[in-house]
């Protein structure tokens, strides 16, 4: 039997060791002077790593916030107002009767090829399997059902026939119950990845833990030069003054980065991805208006649900649109599309004159004042989506600087500790 495995010490033996050698170093000068080196070597490495970390980190969610989170809240918000609008354009193409009008067939076909577009892009942006993945597929696959509705209504339509209704309003109806509120989720997914992105990009528990560690080698550096001073009689220790001052100057430089990034965090919540999502439900609230104003003179009084939504989303949309990002007039503008749509709602029940109710609604008057309202938001959207990636790009700024200079300046540190101490350790040669 080997003998190194005989006089092997057990594990609580080894523990009894160390602590034995440790209360031994504690006895002597140079002994503690290799114990502080060793807590502040140790510190700074901590130190130095908690600092990329912290830096690696909040780089990373910033740029998911900006490179995927946000642009999957940018693409959503286009499905769903592209699919509003697709929904209310064919509406309007129907009332007009016969051969649609080709601006209205070129929106239509232009809102499909957006939300399309935009239903790619975000299945790229989602996680395979995520929830946010199952509605990106659910809208993919009922798309091909209501374009489908809708060429039949239309065929039909320019035909005559009035089953043409029916089939619209079946298309409505699904892109009503099923593809829009498959578009909403979308959205919320969305929004809340944007604003677990906010909280991931904010460092959280890797930046309290470098604050603690900064703090602690602080402190150790302080109590090794008082130390020194006391037992060699030297008033300064240049190396671990050194360090002091490098220490300092990393927290103080960390600090900067991750004030200055959370201040456009914050900046980026406010002017951007906050007013992007009130904005967007104000458009595809609008967009809904215009459509069941149309769905209501399609179905000829077979159905007053759509007036009903349109009166329910009124107050609704009013209130909305009294936002600051939006201009002055863009109240005014609705009202007088809403006192329009009155007009309209007037001359199809109470006067009979369906044919000049019509012509009203998709008249450029009526057309024009409602236009005004979806410029303005679409306008303001877009605004608000340049001033999210402006402050997001200016968040990221300094973050990658820190994850490489944070743990050099903390082995740097550790080189001057070493330094400091191994002067005063020389001594007992």
């Amino acid at each position: 039997m080997s003998t190194a495995v005989v006089n092997r010490p057990a594990p609580a033996a080894r523990a009894t060791t160390t602590t034995a050698r440790l209360k031994a170093l504690r006895q002597t000068s140079p002994g503690r002077l290799q114990l502080m080196l060793a807590a502040l070597i140790a510190l700074g490495l901590l130190t130095g790593l908690l600092a990329g970390v912290t830096g690696q980190q909040a780089a990373a969610g910033t740029t998911d916030l900006g490179n995927r989170a946000q642009p999957l809240l940018a693409e959503a918000e286009t499905i769903y107002a592209n699919l509003a609008d697709a929904d209310t354009t064919a509406a309007q193409a129907f009332l007009a009767g016969g051969l649609e009008p080709a601006a209205l067939t070129e929106r239509y076909n232009d809102d499909l090829t957006r939300a399309t577009t935009a239903l790619t892009e975000a299945a790229r942006l989602t996680p395979e399997g995520s929830a946010a993945a199952g509605s990106v597929q659910a809208i993919s696959t009922g798309l091909a059902r209501y374009t489908a509705l809708v060429a039949t209504a239309r065929a039909d339509n320019r035909q005559g026939l009035p089953v043409g209704s029916s089939y619209l309003s079946s298309a409505s109806e699904l892109n009503r119950t099923a593809l829009l509120p498959e578009a909403k989720n979308l959205f919320d997914l969305a929004q809340r990845e944007v604003r677990d992105g906010y909280t991931g990009a904010a460092g959280g528990w890797w930046s309290g833990f470098f604050a603690l560690l900064l703090v602690a080698l602080l402190g150790a550096l302080w109590l090794a030069q008082r130390y020194l001073s006391r037992h060699t009689h030297r008033t300064f220790n240049v190396p671990l003054l050194a360090a002091t001052v490098l220490t300092l100057i990393l927290g103080l430089g960390t600090a900067t980065v991750l004030l200055t990034q959370n201040q456009h965090l914050d900046r980026a919540a406010d002017t951007g991805s906050t007013p992007v999502v009130q904005l967007a439900e104000a458009r595809i609230l609008a967009l809904q208006e215009r459509g069941d104003e149309a769905l209501t003179l399609a179905m000829h009084g077979s159905s007053d649900e759509p007036e009903k939504r349109w009166q329910a989303a009124n107050p609704q949309l009013k209130a909305a649109l009294n936002n600051s990002y939006l201009p002055s007039s863009t109240p005014g503008s609705y009202q007088e599309y809403a006192a329009a749509h009155e007009q309209i709602r007037k001359l199809d029940g109470q006067d009979g004159n369906y044919d000049g109710a019509v012509e009203l609604a998709i008249g450029t008057d009526t057309t024009g004042k409602f236009e005004q309202v979806t410029a303005d938001l679409t306008k303001a959207l877009d605004e608000r989506k340049i001033a999210f990636t402006a402050e997001i790009d200016k968040a990221g700024r300094g973050l990658t600087a820190l994850a490489i200079l944070g743990p050099l300046a903390a082995l740097a540190i550790c080189a001057l500790a070493f330094a400091g101490i191994r002067t005063r350790l020389e001594e007992y040669r």
